[in-house]
């Protein structure tokens, strides 16, 4: 995991953790970024401009100090390797959707669901005999079959 200063090109990223102080952690979720949310880096902190995020609809200037404070996952590096099932995710583990797999109609009902591509999904129960799995999605929880489960590609991220 890298922080927002760490990031060394331009692109899309998604937020995992923000740390720093209560009211650093508020006026940020005043704003709207919180964990799941994407931000695109417009300039990178190396440059003479300093770092600028677009973050729905606004272009924003991040200082270092806070820049620091808040996690991302490059959504660069979300490339298909290194993809595995959702099926297969540890409990209590995220991973980020990739890709859809299976027929025209499971993936237009697994969109219609909430799983389209970067979201963050996380493994929250799995009944005993494996089937259905509970999972954490923008904010609610939906249960899924084993079988649908892994036509979902992911990829690992701790978040």
């Amino acid at each position: 995991m890298q922080t927002l200063a760490q990031i060394k090109r331009e692109g899309r990223c998604i937020i995992s953790k923000i740390d720093g102080s209560k009211t650093l952690v508020r006026r940020l979720a005043e704003l709207g970024m919180v964990r799941g949310k994407v931000v695109t880096v417009i300039a990178t902190a190396d440059s003479n401009s300093g770092l600028l995020i677009y973050f729905q609809g606004q272009r924003l200037a991040v200082s270092p100090e806070m820049a620091e404070c808040i996690e991302v996952l490059d959504l660069g590096s979300l490339d298909d390797k290194d993809l595995v099932s959702l099926d297969s995710i540890p409990l209590k583990k995220s991973g980020v959707v990739v890709k859809l797999n299976g027929s025209k109609e499971l993936r237009r009902r697994l969109m219609d669901m909430g799983l389209t591509r970067n979201t963050i999904v996380t493994v929250q129960q799995i009944a005993p005999l494996g089937d259905p799995v509970e999972l954490t999605l923008r904010g609610y929880k939906l249960s899924l079959r084993k079988s649908e489960a892994a036509n979902i590609m992911v990829k690992e991220a701790s978040l």
